[in-house]
């Protein structure tokens, strides 16, 4: 009897002790460096954020936070990293919003490897980057009315940084909607897309604002409108496709933190409260600018909510109007 009490008290210190260690547990965390995924190559707008990001959050969190490019198949395989990851909080991905519809637009069987909708742990969304098109100097389009009619007598192509992309499902949407037929060039990213652009190799592209604004004051980049409910704070001169009359065309694109299925809750709420205070810091916000982006965040379920609507809404899109990745 008494070695039964002496058992039964054991396994009660034992378990009051795994209950006392647990917060220790999440309070430790981070206790080594933090890698920050981007399924895209270094150099674009995705990899300047994740740069600016995790330069913030290394400063508060007292741990360096490496950014680890993994580009290829439309972010398929820098995605697919992360979800086979540990649950952790020491592997993330910064993912735009391709990822919500990359795996619906692939060919090829390299799309398989991770449910995008319940694969993930959704942290927070960092920011919305609407979508422009955008005229060249040497195409002689000072309007959206110039382009549709131009368009209507002759053929004309637009740029984007990749079949598959939300700038290629809006071309394909304008097409459709405003009833003519510019032809889709994809490229292999954004500079290239723009850098052909500029010297007049192609006459329009769908982009967002970061990449061109550089070239908007001196006339060499002309924003015809913009994909949104509302006039963009980042170029309020330019319309929106609504107010030019066309109704549906409002496709953005966006930035998100996400971890590997099933992290911590305490681990995501530390995250999640880390990324919402960087986000109101004067210099990330300014910083975002540039590159064309406005920041969001909130909670982590804002984040989910934006990736399974655009799933949905898109995978019809892709569905009905046959875009596929080349």
């Amino acid at each position: 009897m008494k070695q039964s009490r002496r058992q039964v008290l054991a396994l009660a210190m034992s378990a009051a002790a795994a209950c006392a260690a647990a917060p220790a547990l999440a309070q430790s965390y981070p206790s080594k460096p933090i890698t920050l995924v981007v399924a895209y190559p270094a150099g674009g707008d995705t990899d300047a954020l994740a740069r600016l990001f995790g330069e913030k959050l290394s400063t508060r969190l007292g741990q360096p936070v490496v950014v680890d490019n993994r580009p290829g198949a439309s972010g398929v395989i820098g995605s697919s990293y992360v979800a086979k990851a540990p649950a952790d909080g020491y592997t993330l991905l910064l993912a735009p919003s391709t990822f919500s519809i990359a795996q619906l637009v692939l060919k090829t069987s390299s799309s398989a490897g991770y449910d995008v909708l319940n694969g993930f742990t959704p942290i927070i969304e960092t920011g919305t980057l609407p979508l422009f098109l955008v005229a060249g100097s040497g195409a002689g389009m000072k309007t959206f009315k110039d382009a549709a009619a131009a368009a209507k007598t002759q053929s004309l192509s637009y740029a984007s940084p990749g079949s598959g992309s939300p700038m290629h499902i809006l071309g394909e949407l304008v097409n459709k909607t405003v009833g003519i037929d510019l032809h889709h060039v994809p490229y292999r990213g954004v500079a290239p897309a723009v850098n052909d652009v500029l010297g007049g190799h192609v006459p329009l592209t769908y982009i967002t604002l970061g990449p061109v604004a550089p070239y908007i004051p001196g006339a060499k980049m002309v924003p015809l409108a913009v994909a949104d409910s509302k006039r963009s704070p980042l170029a309020p001169n330019v319309p929106t496709f609504e107010e030019l009359g066309y109704k549906g065309l409002e496709v953005g694109a966006w930035h998100g933190v996400f971890g590997p299925k099933g992290m911590p809750a305490d681990v995501v709420k530390t995250l999640n409260a880390h990324f919402n205070e960087i986000l109101k810091m004067p210099d990330v916000v300014s910083r975002m600018a540039t590159l064309g982006a406005i920041p969001l965040g909130g909670a982590p379920e804002t984040l989910a909510k934006t990736n399974a609507a655009d799933y949905e809404r898109f995978g019809k899109v892709i569905k009905d109007l046959g875009i596929q990745a080349d």
